[in-house]
């Protein structure tokens, strides 16, 4: 499906956004920002527990599937399930196209997921997701 044609399952007014999300949270889900490196409060988190959505409440992975990477941004090996995420190719930067991560129930903006970077992980994907992207709900 292209993205002219994608209706996310869960949709809310701008003005709507604005009020639940605060300005980072806002840039990063609702136009594609990037939060900075090494400064989400994830990156590092080693807790048990669920990844939702912070825009809608979508779980979207776990932490079994989380691994550091030392990239700057929490790291995950897969998503929850495939249908929980969506893809778009990301030609933002000239002459270094990307894969762009979203939320499959909102459309919010999560980060990008690479291939064949040499992680010693199951999938040999790494999901570069922003911490202000999602939630933590601890086990």
């Amino acid at each position: 499906m292209s993205e002219e044609t994608y209706i996310a399952p869960f949709q809310l007014p701008d003005e709507k956004w604005r009020e639940q999300l605060n300005d980072l949270e806002y840039h990063v889900l609702r136009e594609q920002g990037t939060e900075r490196a090494f400064t989400g409060e994830y990156t590092d988190t080693e807790t048990a527990g669920t990844y939702s959505c912070r825009g809608c409440g979508a779980e979207l992975f776990t932490s079994g599937e989380k691994f550091h990477s030392h990239c700057g941004w929490p790291s995950f090996f897969a998503p929850l399930a495939e249908d929980r995420v969506r893809y778009l190719q990301d030609n933002s930067i000239p002459g270094r196209p990307r894969v762009e991560v979203r939320c499959a129930n909102c459309d919010g903006h999560l980060g990008h997921v690479f291939e064949g970077e040499g992680y010693d992980t199951p999938t040999d994907l790494r999901y570069c997701i922003n911490s202000v992207s999602i939630k933590l709900h601890e086990r």
